[in-house]
């Protein structure tokens, strides 16, 4: 159901760009926008990993840099089946923690200083087995292809501000699907990302609880990574808040309706009906 809701919200937001280039600029606007969000995924399929690393200046790791780290990424991996990703730590004292890579053969894991701070080593195996069920099911790649054709809509939606719809039939334009576009395009492509975003989490949640074999180490850390990041935000840009295991973004309940992430609450709940008796 996970899979089928991901693949319907894609082709619904690939529909949305498609459709509000032809309503800028016609059959040329909607050809402008597929070519540029195919420059855009192009850039953020080989790029992307390299980009998020350096912007929160992650540090490589080895095995005797960190010896907990490495070894429960490690052990996971080989009970997963699944290729080493490399290990980074970010220096930032928020609790929180990502995957990012195209593949399971060109992955990385990243832990803040802080999420090694305030967890357990089992309550650390649950949160990397969630990040390499990230990687096995290429959430990277699915979401971050949503966050780029989402961006390539809001760039057409203030291209629509600044120059409006086109009115020569020609085109196939028209000024009020330009307003449109400017108005809804936006809002729609930020709700669909967040339905994709939410979807992927809950993937991860069960697929991570399955390789560790105790669903109640992730959600002791999803309950304490919770509080961790209201008591020390992390300073993360919104583009990437996506990736993180619990949002970074913080704020009442208006921000919590629009997160990419699903409710904290939710998540344990759900992880708590999955109990399977056994430990990493």
């Amino acid at each position: 159901m996970n899979v089928m809701k991901t693949v319907m919200l894609m082709l619904l937001l690939t529909m949305l760009l498609v459709f509000g280039g032809a309503a800028i600029g016609g059959e040329r606007g909607m050809t402008y926008a597929l070519m540029m969000a195919g420059v855009m995924n192009f850039v953020s399929y080989f790029f992307s990993d390299k980009i998020v690393l350096k912007m929160y200046r992650a540090q490589q790791v080895t095995e005797s840099e960190a010896p907990v780290l490495y070894r429960i990424v490690r052990t996971l991996s080989q009970k997963a089946g699944m290729p080493m990703p490399k290990v980074y730590i970010i220096p930032d004292d928020s609790p929180n923690a990502f995957a990012t890579g195209r593949n399971p053969r060109h992955a990385a894991v990243a832990a803040t200083q802080g999420i090694m701070r305030i967890l357990s080593e089992e309550e650390l195996a649950g949160v990397m087995a969630h990040e390499l069920a990230h990687v096995k099911h290429r959430d990277i790649l699915i979401g971050t292809i949503a966050a780029t054709i989402a961006g390539a809509i809001s760039y057409l939606g203030h291209m629509a501000f600044f120059f409006g719809g086109r009115s020569d039939d020609d085109e196939g334009g028209s000024p009020v699907a330009g307003l449109l576009m400017m108005i809804l395009a936006p809002i729609a492509a930020m709700l669909i990302q967040m339905a994709i975003s939410r979807s992927r989490e809950y993937a991860a949640d069960a697929g991570g609880a399955q390789l560790h074999g105790n669903p109640m180490a992730l959600a002791n850390a999803l309950r304490k990574l919770d509080a961790g990041v209201h008591a020390i935000p992390m300073d993360a840009t919104p583009a990437t808040s996506h990736m993180m295991i619990v949002s970074p973004l913080t704020g009442g309940s208006f921000m919590r309706l629009f997160s990419t992430h699903p409710p904290v609450e939710e998540r344990i709940a759900r992880l708590q009906a999955m109990r399977m008796g056994s430990s990493y």
